[in-house]
């Protein structure tokens, strides 16, 4: 038994601890982001006309590449689409929103998406 306490003590170190550790905020792993759209925007083949969205990555511990788009009040999914990683290096507090260049008339296609404070963000295709 004595030879055991060492092993015993240790896990009961780690599960105490780990009740203390934060938890992961929601928005943080889904990365959850409202954003309000003045005019119609091109994701992925899919055009958003004026107004509210919810962008969230889906909740998969095995594939972080896959963001879902849902209307203002997130009861419908507008899209569900692939993205690849993109990378900055100035970090923002706020979403930052890049666009493709668009042809006249048409509407601007999303480019990238990155979370408050992350280096790593997603990239869409166009």
């Amino acid at each position: 038994m004595k030879r055991y306490l060492p092993t015993f003590a240790a896990l009961a170190i780690s599960l105490m601890s780990s009740a203390f550790m934060p938890s992961l905020k929601a928005s943080e792993w889904d990365k959850k982001t409202v954003v309000k759209i003045s005019q119609p925007v091109a994701v992925q083949g899919t055009v958003l006309p004026a107004g509210q969205y919810v962008f969230k990555l889906l909740e998969s511990f095995s594939n972080r590449k896959i963001v879902s788009i849902y209307n203002g009040e997130e009861t419908r999914i507008i899209a569900t689409m692939l993205v690849i990683p993109a990378d900055r290096v100035q970090l923002t507090g706020g979403s930052v929103f890049t666009f493709y260049a668009s042809r006249e008339g048409r509407p601007s296609a999303l480019h990238t998406w990155f979370y408050p404070g992350d280096s790593n963000g997603f990239e869409f295709l166009q």
